[in-house]
């Protein structure tokens, strides 16, 4: 199958998270947040923000997780499946034969252990673009940087809510937008 070239699908999930990063015994992480920004290459355009809540099915919100996400328990209790979400990605978003692309290597490893764990098809082809290191490598940085300061070097203004899937893959699309532009230049 021939990869389509029309758009990357630009993603950034959330996840169970505790202080201090160990799962509590018998918990796991779970992806309860894909957010989705499709950015068209041919133009540079950001064509939707969208949210996919995820039901965690191995760990609950706690207050450290909806402290960063803004996210709680019952926001994410009321979500969809883990094998739903991915099936929604397949055939909505064609994201098995699209470029996807993540702010760091951690959405793809996720999403990689998830769908092991769980025994539910992976939803992406095998290309993945890591948008936190092109972005360094392409400014010639010594170190990866996050996302806000990734933004603030572009001249781009953070949009929404950091630590939101469906806001953070918005400013990641526009980074990887502004990154794009000047190759073309």
């Amino acid at each position: 199958m021939a990869k389509r070239l029309d758009q990357v699908l630009v993603i950034d999930i959330e996840s169970t998270c505790w202080d201090g990063g160990t799962p509590p015994k018998g918990q796991a992480n779970d992806i309860i947040e894909i957010g989705l920004c499709p950015l068209e290459l041919s133009t540079g355009r950001r064509l939707e923000k969208r949210s996919i809540l995820v039901r965690p099915e191995r760990s609950i919100v706690g207050p450290f997780c909806s402290d960063l996400t803004t996210l709680t328990q019952e926001q994410v209790a009321a979500g969809i499946a883990f094998k739903d979400a991915c099936k929604i990605l397949e055939d909505e978003y064609l994201s098995a034969e699209r470029l996807w692309a993540s702010f760091g290597d951690y959405d793809r490893r996720q999403f990689e252990k998830q769908c092991r764990d769980q025994g539910v098809r992976y939803p992406f082809g095998p290309s993945h673009l890591n948008v936190k290191s092109l972005f360094a490598i392409g400014r010639l940085l010594p170190n990866e940087v996050g996302l806000p300061q990734a933004m603030a070097l572009s001249g781009l203004k953070l949009e929404g809510t950091h630590h939101r899937g469906h806001d953070d893959a918005w400013n990641i699309a526009a980074v990887l937008s502004e990154m794009l532009k000047k190759l073309k230049a």
